[in-house]
């Protein structure tokens, strides 16, 4: 009972943010006043595979869609050269790669690291790159530590055993990097782009080995977090590991029992996925971090763990006793077309203390401007799986396509993070869907009204018949909880997902609200597949929502 309640009760990181909005306004100064080094970058023959130029034809995206959506990048690029980072703003098409999507994950963040992602860093052999926002003790930091404790002692019994030379085990460098761990560590945190690196004797405190345990293995760790006052946390989350293979989870190194998603992907796009965390995470000593390994040993990907023997479509085995909500779908697709969408860090350029003088138009971000144009150029559906929707960006471009006949479908929570919204954007998720439905209902019976009125000659002039809106709460599964299985049930949907025309599929860490879309670094992937049919979520979540609203036109009209 205590763990559902917790979600409703505020967090400490909600209690920041309401503390956080008595900081002076010149917080938002941060050091990125100083000279941005991503714009002069490495040229892409020093880059490795997939950094560099565009790694696919642009030809195979759309061209309607990615011409939109590069023209709204350039017609904006004065305000993007102080972002962080920088490196996409005088060529966006520089985000552009194919990808080969190898799974796609959903369940409860814990379930996604143990059965998706900690399998695969027992076979690491060369790197391990971990970016998540929060770090938190929880299920997941357990199981961090107890796959970093095997990984330790897999390589101490290579290292020690018979007639083996140590110096054939290379190094495996460990980097973690994350934005949040606690009220003081964010209060008293450098505004510096070069973050905070914990020293060896702080790692225990981190819940991670000891530096002489990680030596003995050859293991080199580094861990670093980035924070800028008074709300910008960075809140990408994605691991790479040996250069090779990458995931984007939704969900963080923490306690909460949230429904989450995970895409796994290898390909050039790890690349681009590779560019954007050096640009960041090692700022300053990027060109550094490029040479360690600019050509990597063969043998790596003969150490790649074996991919699921599910079939494309199938819904791989749930270990016994977990939730059916947690499940993973095996894929077998082709090479991909995709574009790495960042929403890179800025000083909010439209926050204000009085929410009426706040900017409405959200910075010229990649992921930012993806979802507009996407929404722009909808022809039919666009379906939107988010914890939260107080952005008015997003509210208009809405009502725009459902303006154009084109459905739309909102699944969302009720009541997550509210002093979070109210901080940020000065409403919460209920009052933006108020004010979305009223205004789609009040058009609806415009439209109505006017075709009611229309001659046959007129009908043929009248604007399209609206699209239909559905929106939904999540809500947990009823049978599920009185199974048993309260305690893995999770109590509200975290999932970032935006499917338009069963086409354009964007993953990542980014919510529809305004702290995502003015405030947070985020990060996204898109996906071009047409007639995508992978939707694993939709079965978990058939069982686990409540209507909102559901409406159109009158059928017959």
């Amino acid at each position: 009972m205590r763990r559902q309640w917790r979600h409703l009760a505020f967090s400490g990181d909600e209690w920041l943010v309401l503390r956080l909005m008595l900081c002076s306004h010149a917080h938002r100064s941060i050091a990125m006043k100083q000279t941005n080094p991503h714009r002069n970058s490495l040229p892409p023959s020093h880059l490795p595979p997939g950094m560099g130029s565009t790694s696919t034809s642009t030809s195979d995206l759309p061209r309607p869609f990615l011409h939109t959506w590069v023209q709204s990048l350039k017609s904006r690029r004065k305000e993007q050269l102080d972002y962080f980072p920088s490196y996409h703003v005088s060529d966006p098409e520089c985000l552009v790669a194919t990808c080969q999507p190898q799974s796609i994950t959903v369940g409860s963040g814990a379930y996604i690291y143990k059965h998706t992602i900690l399998p695969a860093l027992l076979a690491a052999r060369h790197e391990i790159i971990l970016v998540t926002c929060f770090w938190a003790p929880s299920e997941s930091l357990q199981a961090i530590q107890d796959a970093l404790a095997g990984l330790v002692d897999r390589r101490r019994a290579a290292i020690e055993a018979p007639n083996n030379d140590p110096d054939s085990i290379p190094p495996l460098r460990i980097r973690i990097r994350f934005s949040s761990r606690s009220f003081f560590q964010k209060l008293f945190h450098t505004w510096s782009p070069a973050g905070h690196v914990y020293p060896p004797s702080a790692w225990p405190g981190l819940g991670l080995p000891a530096d002489e345990v990680l030596r003995a293995a050859r293991i080199e760790l580094s861990v670093k977090t980035l924070f800028f006052l008074p709300f910008s946390v960075m809140h990408p989350k994605f691991v790479v590991i040996d250069r090779q293979r990458a995931w984007m989870p939704s969900c963080n190194v923490s306690w909460e029992t949230w429904f989450e998603g995970c895409l796994e992907f290898t390909g050039p796009a790890v690349g681009k996925l590779l560019r954007f965390y050096g640009h960041v995470w090692e700022w300053g000593n990027y060109e550094d971090w490029l040479k360690e390994s600019t050509v990597w040993d063969n043998r790596v990907a003969a150490q790649v763990p074996p991919k699921s023997n599910n079939a494309v479509g199938v819904v791989g085995p749930i270990p016994n006793g977990s939730n059916p909500a947690c499940r993973t779908l095996a894929l077998n697709m082709p090479p991909t077309p995709a574009i790495i969408l960042p929403s890179s860090h800025h000083r909010n350029p439209g926050f204000r203390f009085i929410p009426f003088l706040r900017r409405t138009c959200p910075p010229a971000t990649p992921l930012n401007m993806a979802l507009l144009t996407l929404f722009a150029t909808a022809r039919k559906q666009i379906d939107i799986l988010t914890p939260n929707l107080t952005s008015r960006a997003v509210v208009d471009a809405l009502l725009s396509a459902l303006a154009r006949g084109v459905h739309v479908r909102i699944r969302t929570s009720r009541n997550m993070m509210l002093l979070e919204q109210l901080a940020t954007a000065f409403t919460t998720t209920e009052r933006t869907l108020q004010s979305l439905i009223q205004r789609y209902t009040a058009a609806v019976a415009h439209w109505e009204e006017a075709a009611r009125r229309a001659s046959d000659i007129e009908a043929q002039d009248q604007d399209p018949r609206p699209g239909r809106l559905e929106v939904y709460y999540y809500r947990p599964d009823a049978a599920a909880q009185a199974a048993g299985e309260k305690e893995e049930e999770p109590v509200v949907s975290h999932l970032k997902m935006t499917l338009v025309d069963k086409e354009f599929l964007v993953l990542g860490s980014g919510n529809m609200d305004r702290a995502s879309w003015h405030t947070s670094q985020e990060l996204g992937i898109l996906l071009y597949v047409p007639r995508f049919e992978h939707d694993v979520w939709a079965e978990v979540l058939e069982t686990r929502m409540e209507v909102r609203f559901v409406g159109g036109p009158d059928q017959e009209m």
